[in-house]
């Protein structure tokens, strides 16, 4: 089996990051960190693209590709810590009007979480009594779910009424075909790739630059070995989430996310100790993409249930 990318794919790749890059920039990055709410054109520019519509068969309106080619896509939202719920969406496009082309925002009930619940059209699962929480990544606000575990901070007295309780569609996950729970899972791995892939970009370019006792801190064995295994883990995982796209076996999806969640946590952190002083700074992008990794780590599938998945098996 040849796991390596098609010229199709490859091409399918540099359009999706040259149309990033025209519509999420890092100046619309820090934007979105200033007001958290999620941006409508963006989000018909993505559809009409055919971000969301990419698995939707031809007959159907779709552009009739396969699960490898999403992973490409999602790596590369991940990337650029695209905020919304892209993977809920995407997920949705066939089964829900108006997701495929990005004029509904779908968003899913996901270990008793809910990810931009005040800025869904549709929810899939039961919210009702959903209070809003404090989440640790401004660019993904959370509700959770009663009785699932967790600390939620619910609204003051005579604050505005629940998302919940004023949603316009609410819907059973139970509607969405078999097998898009992994699909989720891989799509929300293969975003945490990106952003592995990001922050070992990051500390490489900074580390280059930055000086200290007159030669840039890339020279110095500590920093080469902090980003030599960010790079190892960022490909290790890459490898990981595209073999599985391509096998779609679900054990193989469990171990490309746990390998996922480790790359973009580790790489994170390991990003912060290059930069150093600078990285525990607002101005710096570094915690933006710790705080997304822990967040995305949280959700669809985390360590615990992954690593059960792939015990049962050895």
């Amino acid at each position: 089996m040849d796991f390596r990318l098609t010229e199709d794919q490859r091409a399918l790749r540099k359009g999706v990051r040259e149309l990033l890059a025209r519509l999420f920039d890092r100046e619309a990055l820090r934007a979105a960190v200033d007001r958290p709410s999620l941006d409508r054109e963006l989000w018909r520019e993505l559809g009409a693209a055919g971000f969301f519509a990419l698995r939707v068969p031809e007959e159907e309106g779709g552009v009739g590709l396969g699960l490898p080619e999403a992973v490409l896509l999602f790596e590369e939202a991940g990337r650029v810590l695209v905020p919304g719920p892209l993977v809920a969406t995407h997920v949705a496009a066939g089964v829900v009007p108006g997701a495929a082309e990005g004029e509904v925002v779908v968003t899913a009930v996901d270990e008793g979480l809910v990810p931009w619940l005040d800025e869904a059209d549709v929810v899939l699962g039961d919210v009702t009594g959903a209070v809003p929480m404090r989440s640790v990544d401004p660019l993904t606000p959370l509700h959770k779910v009663p009785g699932t575990g967790g600390c939620a901070h619910p609204p003051p007295e005579g604050g505005p009424p629940r998302r919940a309780e004023r949603l316009p569609t609410t819907v059973e996950a139970e509607v969405l075909p078999d097998g898009d729970e992994l699909v989720a899972v891989l799509l929300t791995a293969a975003e945490q790739v990106g952003s592995a892939g990001a922050t070992t970009e990051l500390a490489v370019s900074y580390a280059g630059e930055r000086e200290q006792f007159g030669q840039v801190i890339g020279g110095f064995q500590a920093v080469k070995h902090l980003c030599a295994g960010m790079l190892v883990r960022a490909e290790l995982a890459r490898v990981a989430v595209r073999a599985a796209a391509v096998t779609g076996d679900p054990v193989e999806i469990a171990g490309a996310k746990l390998l996922a969640d480790e790359a973009a946590t580790g790489n994170a952190r390991d990003c912060l100790q290059v930069y150093g002083g600078m990285g525990f700074t607002w101005e710096a992008d570094v915690h933006l993409y710790l705080k997304r990794a822990w967040v995305r780590a949280r959700l669809r599938l985390p360590a615990a249930r992954a690593e059960e998945v792939v015990a049962e098996q050895l």
